[in-house]
């Protein structure tokens, strides 16, 4: 499976290959903390709920997000949650959205974590079970709609960055200009570049921005080269790794804290305690001095017991 994904990547690149939904997405909606209130429309209206679970479904894996032709089985699985915390009219919400992503790798069960991540609670958006669910990258239907095609260009940008050289920089731009759209409308919180730094403009701005072009091929040397190498060449795959990881120093040293700097390490953390939990005591001092230098706060989870931290 993973050969052929990687064949057909190379492949649309060069030739443009047409057809078929790419995502096997799980959505959830929890609800929990509206039944909690006394407004009777918020605890009588359990339908609206699974009318918005099924609406977002619908929604990332019946459409063509590219030109790719996949097998169903080599569909990308990821999950979507939306967490809603408050309720202010019949189709007026507030929550948070949380994802996950991850990658099947070569001659293995395995699939490795590329993005794990739960925006802050203040997402605001509206739903009507009346209207679709439109999409496109230069028109603004809803808040909904552009952050969840926000993300899952974020997502194909990450995971076919993992296949192929820069194979998902064209992903990376449609996202980019999603953000700029929703951003024109001056409505929304987390468009802007003038939020905070974990506004969902700067994973847009990380990876579209020619200083940070290393992270492209951090995805690759990781995934391709490392993890996909395992059982091949372990000693081989680790220093690999480890390349990847001196090109997400590099971009750390461009301009710390990044967005997309710190989400690599946080989802990668327990994996690289568990690749080099068993490495010799000099890959296991790299690793380590890379990480609490990029992410301090996640220097403390590496546990090698053949270096003096």
């Amino acid at each position: 499976m993973l050969r052929r994904v990687v064949f057909i990547i190379l492949a649309v690149l060069h030739l443009g290959v047409v057809r078929a939904q790419e995502f096997h997405c799980a959505v959830q909606v929890n609800y929990q903390k509206l039944l909690s209130t006394t407004q009777s429309f918020e605890s009588n209206d359990k339908g609206v709920f699974e009318s918005m679970r099924q609406a977002l479904e619908d929604f990332v894996n019946s459409r063509r997000w590219t030109n790719l032709e996949l097998q169903q089985g080599e569909r990308i699985e990821c999950s979507l949650s939306l967490i809603l915390n408050e309720r202010s009219s019949l189709t007026d919400f507030k929550g948070q959205i949380s994802l996950q992503l991850r990658r099947p790798v070569y001659n293995s069960s395995y699939t490795s974590g590329l993005f794990n991540y739960i925006e802050s609670g203040d997402f605001v958006f509206s739903y009507n079970e009346s209207q679709p669910l439109d999409y496109d990258p230069n028109t603004f239907y809803g808040n909904l709609q552009s952050a969840v095609s926000f993300y899952v260009y974020v997502m194909l940008g990450m995971y076919f960055d993992s296949f192929a050289p820069s194979g998902g920089e064209a992903f990376y731009e449609v996202s980019r200009t999603i953000c700029q759209t929703a951003d024109a409308v001056q409505q929304y919180k987390g468009w802007s570049g003038r939020e905070s730094q974990k506004a969902r403009y700067w994973f847009a701005e990380n990876h579209t921005n020619a200083a940070y072009a290393a992270l492209h091929a951090v995805y690759y040397q990781y995934h391709r080269l490392g993890l996909d190498m395992m059982t091949k060449d372990q000693p081989q795959a680790r220093q690999n790794i480890i390349g990847a990881l001196e090109q997400l120093q590099q971009v750390h040293k461009v301009k710390p804290n990044l967005l997309s700097v710190q989400q690599f390490v946080d989802v990668k953390i327990s994996e690289l305690a568990g690749i080099f939990g068993p490495a010799p005591a000099d890959e296991q001092k790299r690793v380590y001095d890379i990480v609490k230098e990029v992410s301090p706060i996640n220097a403390a989870k590496l546990k090698f017991d053949k270096i003096k931290i």
